[in-house]
């Protein structure tokens, strides 16, 4: 062994030593060895040194990880030229094995490679392409089509700017009579169309009419007489299949993959091309269609999946309304598909006992798709389908996946095609289900369970009369799942869906089981007892017990509730919470015939299950107590000291979720509704209030705010459950609000509990209650203040006609309440009943205007809030005045408009939604009313994004001079709408434009580039293919970010403190720093 190749070894062996320092001194000590001239590395050592690099990118140090980039990385990049120039002769090697090689290495390189070697390689390949100098072999031009490909498909988003000149040319090579050559070409177009959607813009014409051409392209078999022939099958079928099979082998026709590729580049087409769906539904969806008949297996499994990208593509998108009156651009496509579910079924009906497992399951899936874009299209179909199923489900010959794809086929029927469809085919379909839930084959098996349950759920629902006679098939549905269910040996799936199954059949038709009733139920109880199946059990239960079919479950009940009273001490959340329930059912349905024996087992493990460490449990179990409170009364003499103490103490939580604060109230609510009552209406209201009253004078609330919004809400369930007691509670509360000795917090939960109460009795304490109120607003306390604001707003929606003038007067009269007096007006328009505002909508909508220019932003916030609420009012009355306002009035006033705006949009469909849509076109509606407006707004959004030099002012600071940009807000505003267009609205956006105006952004104020980058990183998971098409030009500004000097400024401080803050930037972020240090210079990096 030669000195240096020794010297070589022993650095590599230092280089897998554990410490750092020692592999990082042998990495760098190495490098400067192999840039020596006189050394020469064998095969063996290359292979050796290449190897430990790579491996030394994975270490767990990151100056070793980034010295091995750096040295790994900058001898390739200075290769580049040097393997470029290498590989370009081979493309016109004579051996076919060396120009494959080329081919994809050119591929490779594309991706990497400088920008000036790119244009290089994209050149040379025109270059030899077209002319007199273009090589004449068939063999030459196919290589450097393949070449064109394979560039493509690497980086093809380097390829936008050649297209122009390529397309044409390939076009031209298609039409050439060379089957091979033309896959290489339609695979091209596929590449181009794939990775430069926008650039193929003007070329789609004839690309989709080369792939129309092409897709049927089959010179060597005659379609029509096949079709002729299908009549007169006989039994040697088989032998003149295969016979027909080796007359078109493979070798002698290679034509196939002309479709191949035909359909694949349909395939990208659509995916690509979402703007032009409407053209392809009339040019491309009737030749695919057409296609399904394809004899070859590979291209019909490419026609399939081609079509169902096209039915992809077609869905419409989530939050579309449907009944929207104006014919919409998917409404259409939707049109037009419909009128194609004909012609498809009828395609599919001889590939569905297709002798090909694959073709079937091909159309399984394009069928599945299409009942998932058009729910309820295929049921006029269903006799075709059905046959297909159960030719399917029959099939033992082929593999197992078939049937599971005919079942899981069979299941999404289900869920998409009306009941009755299913009626008449039911005999025909039965049968071989529940063959399938007898198969050995666990997964055949559990699926055919699955498939079971949702027969039975969709047959005979629940809430509808049943119109299908259960009789005939009662029996068999039976016993085959209970002959599942008491297997012992089975897999832990098929066990929980036996259970699921037979939880469906006796909710649903527990009343036809007769005398297998009792033997089910105790087979359920059995596997209750089972540690493996008791979970599934338990929801089973449910589902029997929430049945309306209200069956007899007494048989189960007494050793049935003490096994899921020890659940509830279990630390199994899921178990906890199916048990609370499905407890919950049982005392809905069973009431009375609970054994109170058992029940007072369930209800000693409730009190520990009120707490806040976990409040969905807590929500649950306080449900289930409200229920035994009106099912058994008597059950809870016991448990209600304890339960109501656990209560009481989650009240004054905090964090109090809105479920469990509704669970308590219903639970309170039983308490004294029962008669007798379980606890007293006083004494609860005393326990109730005992936190606040029990303060000192002058201790201030103490408490959360939100805890006496919780107590007032409780108030407030009480007395609407005792009528009677109302007045005199409301006049206490009345009396508590206006005594010079209450605390603050007991003036604070007087007035919500009042707010919650509503309307007083008796004209007395109502003036009684405007002074008190009116006297509170000028409280020192700010928290009294606000909450006598929202009682006299509440309050006022109970009674109209005597509280909304006297606080439009108030309004008027005392300026220096006004904030409170507009958040009053705010809570009474959105309490009271729309009919009952009708009345008051002039005086009202005169005095929010008259507000409009007031000079306190906070003010014209709850202004704006107002006019919202008020318009909803009556909206085809008020709706053109708001936006006449919009037209015509002040800075201020429109400023207010534009706010209130967001206060006429619900996540509800709405009467206004349709008057909306009609003409506020110039703003941002929700997804489901923008979406058609788009092409009018972006270019009004897009323009707001730009920054505006007559905006930027400088503001002299003593001898500094400070630059403000007012525009800075508006930008901002901008960019985080068009970050909503991505949630909801990305299929109609264009991309590249959007992609412009992101570029911009990233070089504008920190605070809009901190949106941008959240947007290229969306952009760059939801459409790669674009933002790679620019990434030259998006990492500069991407780098100045990271490698700029912090310290210098306190925003740029800012600015990095944000990016650390996200681990995933912490990391990204340290690493460029660290290039940035070690690179001799930033500017001369290569980037491409």
């Amino acid at each position: 062994m030669s000195t240096a190749a020794f010297h070589i070894s022993s650095l590599l062996e230092k280089m897998t030593s554990s410490d750092k320092d020692f592999r990082f001194m042998a990495t760098s000590d190495l490098m400067s060895e192999l840039q020596k001239d006189s050394i020469q590395l064998d095969e063996d050592s290359e292979r050796k040194v290449v190897k430990m690099l790579l491996r030394l990118l994975e270490d767990k140090n990151g100056e070793v990880q980034n010295l091995a980039v750096k040295w790994l990385g900058a001898p390739l990049g200075a290769f580049h030229a040097s393997l470029l120039h290498c590989l370009l002769p081979q493309l016109s090697s004579p051996r076919l094995a060396v120009r494959k090689r080329a081919v994809g290495a050119l591929g490779h390189l594309a991706a990497a490679c400088s920008t000036e070697l790119f244009v290089e390689l994209a050149d040379h390949l025109l270059e030899q392409l077209p002319g007199p100098r273009a090589p004449t072999s068939p063999a030459a031009i196919r290589t450097l089509i393949q070449c064109l490909g394979s560039v493509g498909r690497q980086a093809g988003h380097r390829l936008g700017a050649h297209l122009d000149r390529l397309v044409p040319l390939v076009e031209d090579f298609c039409n050439l009579d060379d089957d091979e050559l033309r896959e290489s070409c339609l695979q091209a177009f596929e590449a181009f169309l794939r990775r430069c959607p926008k650039e193929m813009g003007p070329h789609v014409p004839n690309v989709t009419s080369l792939c129309l051409q092409y897709v049927k392209h089959d010179p060597n078999y005659n379609y029509d007489s096949d079709e002729d022939e299908e009549q007169m099958e006989t039994e040697d079928s088989e032998f003149s299949e295969q016979e027909s099979e080796d007359e078109y082998s493979d070798d002698d026709d290679m034509s196939w993959k002309v479709r191949r590729a035909a359909a694949k580049c349909i395939t990208a087409l659509i995916g690509s091309r979402p703007d032009l769906l409407p053209d392809f539904h009339c040019n491309l969806a009737p030749v695919l269609i057409r296609r399904f008949k394809e004899r070859e297996e590979n291209v019909k499994a490419d026609v399939f999946t081609a079509y169902i990208v096209l039915l992809r593509q077609t869905r419409p998108p989530k939050g579309w309304l449907e009944a929207v009156e104006e014919p919409t651009q998917t409404s259409s496509n939707l049109h037009m598909l419909r009128g194609q579910v004909p012609l498809v079924v009828k395609a599919l009906q001889r590939q569905l006992k297709d002798r090909s497992t694959r073709a079937r399951q091909g159309c399984f899936s394009l069928l599945t798709e299409l009942a998932g874009v058009l729910p309820g299209s295929l049921a006029e179909h269903m006799p075709v389908l059905v046959s297909g199923i159960v030719f399917s489900l029959a099939d033992r010959s082929s593999s197992s996946t078939i049937r599971m794809d005919g079942l899981a086929f069979l299941q999404g029927l289900l869920g998409t095609e009306p009941a009755e469809a299913f009626h008449s085919h039911l005999p025909t379909l039965l049968p071989p289900v529940i063959a399938c839930v007898a198969d050995p084959f666990y997964k055949i098996a559990a699926e055919a369970l699955l498939v079971l349950q949702e027969l039975v759920r969709a047959l005979w629902p629940l809430d509808r009369p049943r119109t299908l006679d259960p009789k005939p098939y009662i029996g068999e549905m039976s016993a085959a799942t209970l002959a599942r269910l008491r297997a012992t040996d089975l897999d832990q799936e098929v066990k929980e869906r036996a259970i699921f199954c037979v939880g469906h059949l006796v909710g649903h038709l527990g009343d036809w089981l007769e005398g297998d009733l009792e033997p089910t139920l105790l087979l359920l109880l059995d596997r209750l007892r089972n540690e493996i199946t008791r979970l599934p059990a338990v929801k089973a239960l449910t589902l029997v017990a929430i049945s309306p079919l209200r069956l007899d479950l007494k048989p189960i009940l007494v050793e049935a509730l003490p096994i899921l009273a020890s659940f509830l001490r279990k630390n199994q959340r899921a178990l906890r919470l199916a048990t609370l329930a499905a407890l919950d059912a049982l005392a809905q349905s069973q009431g009375l015939s609970l054994p109170p024996s058992a029940m007072q087992a369930v209800l000693a493990e409730l009190p520990a299950l009120v707490n806040e460490s976990d409040m969905h449990v807590a929500q649950l179990a306080v449900d289930f107590l409200a229920t035994v409170t009106q099912a058994q009364p008597a059950s809870l003499v016991k448990v209600s000291g304890p339960v109501l103490s656990e209560l009481l103490r989650l009240l004054r939580s905090p964090l109090l979720p809105a479920g469990v604060l509704a669970a308590a109230e219903g639970f309170l609510q039983a308490l004294v509704g029962t008669r007798p009552p379980c606890v007293d209406y006083a004494k609860l209201i005393s326990l109730l209030t005992a936190p606040v009253y029990d303060q000192a004078v002058d201790g201030g609330p103490g408490l959360h705010k939100q805890v006496f919004h919780s107590l007032a809400r409780c108030v407030a369930a009480l007395s609407a459950a005792c009528p009677q007691e109302a007045a005199s509670t409301a006049s206490r509360l009345v009396c508590d609000a206006r005594s010079p000795h209450s605390s603050t917090g007991v003036k604070v939960l007087a007035f919500l509990s009042l707010a919650e109460v509503g309307q007083v009795a008796g004209p007395g304490p109502q003036r009684e209650l405007k002074a008190v109120l009116l006297e509170a607003l000028g409280s020192p306390s700010e928290d009294v203040r606000a909450a006598a604001s929202y009682a006299l707003g509440r309050v006022g929606a109970g009674n109209l006609p005597d509280f909304l003038p006297f606080l439009l007067e108030q309004i008027e009269a005392e300026p220096r309440r006004q904030y409170l007096l507009l958040h009053s007006l705010r809570e009474a328009l959105g309490a009271a009943q729309p009919d009952s505002l009708k009345p008051y909508v002039e005086d009202i909508w005169a005095l929010l205007f008259q507000r409009c220019e007031g000079a306190e932003e906070g003010t014209r916030g709850v202004v704006a809030e107002c006019i919202g609420k008020l318009v909803l009012v009556n909206p085809p009355f008020l709706l053109p005045r708001f936006r006449k306002q919009l037209a015509a009035g002040r800075p201020h006033t429109r400023s207010t408009v534009i706010t209130a705006l967001k206060f006429l949009i619900s996540d509800q469909p709405h009467p206004i939604d349709p008057l909306l849509k009609s003409f506020i076109g110039e703003h941002l509606p929700p997804p489901s009313l923008v979406r058609d407006l788009l092409n009018d707004i972006l270019p009004l959004l897009y323009q707001e994004t730009k920054i505006r030099r007559d905006l930027i002012r400088e503001v002299e600071m003593g001898p500094f001079k400070h630059t403000v940009d007012d525009g800075l807000d508006v930008r901002k505003a901008a960019f985080e709408c068009m970050y909503s267009l991505l949630e909801s609205c990305l299929g109609q956006l264009d991309i590249c434009e959007f992609l412009n105006h992101v570029e911009d952004g990233l070089k504008d104020h920190y605070d809009i580039r901190m949106l941008t980058f959240i947007m290229l990183a969306r952009l760059a998971t939801l459409c790669p293919a674009p933002v790679l098409q620019r990434v030259d030009r998006l990492i500069e500004p991407l780098r100045a970010t990271c490698t700029a000097k912090v310290g210098k400024s306190p925003i740029m401080a800012d600015f990095s403190s944000q990016i650390r803050s996200n681990p995933e930037l912490d990391a990204l972020f340290e690493s460029i720093q660290k290039d940035s240090a070690s690179a001799p210079s930033t500017d001369s990096m290569e980037l491409s």
